[in-house]
């Protein structure tokens, strides 16, 4: 019944300046600033989610990846260190000596490459970020531009 004492000659509702004072006007503003806001929030919420779930996705196929190479890591490890002890055949040393040389030879070698392959992805994750840029840029123009109104 309100809305019937409001409308106009035309038959269109008025605008929100022709019914509404400056107080409610600002007071409106303001909602709408702060759900703007929250809309934002929500939104950078959502990237960082997404952004941990590829992390998760990426560690879940790099362990698995890890685990199927392990394996085949020992295998390769074991054969290379009797093809190691079969290089002191020779010497004077007992044949577990032989192997244990060849196990060591070859542990420090698979030590030093798995170094640098942990190196290199540590340096790989580093330069992601988990922050999305874009919108903790667009918050920081935001805060900035409401101060500057306030």
């Amino acid at each position: 019944m309100a809305a019937s004492k409001t409308v106009l000659k035309t038959g269109e509702p008025p605008g929100p300046t022709e019914t509404e004072g400056l107080p409610a006007l600002f007071s409106r503003l303001g909602d709408d600033v702060m759900q703007f806001f929250d809309t934002k929030l929500s939104l950078l919420k959502v990237e960082m989610r997404e952004e941990a779930n590829a992390y998760v996705r990426g560690g879940i196929v790099i362990g698995t990846g890890g685990i199927i190479a392990a394996v085949g890591f020992a295998l390769l490890n074991v054969a290379l260190a009797f093809g190691v002890a079969t290089l002191f055949a020779d010497s004077t040393l007992s044949q577990t000596a032989k192997y244990a040389l060849g196990f060591v030879i070859t542990g420090l070698f698979y030590l030093v490459i798995g170094s640098i392959v942990i190196g290199a992805m540590n340096s790989r994750l580093a330069k992601r970020h988990l922050l999305p840029h874009r919108t903790v840029e667009e918050l920081r123009k935001d805060k900035q531009w409401l101060k500057k109104e306030i």
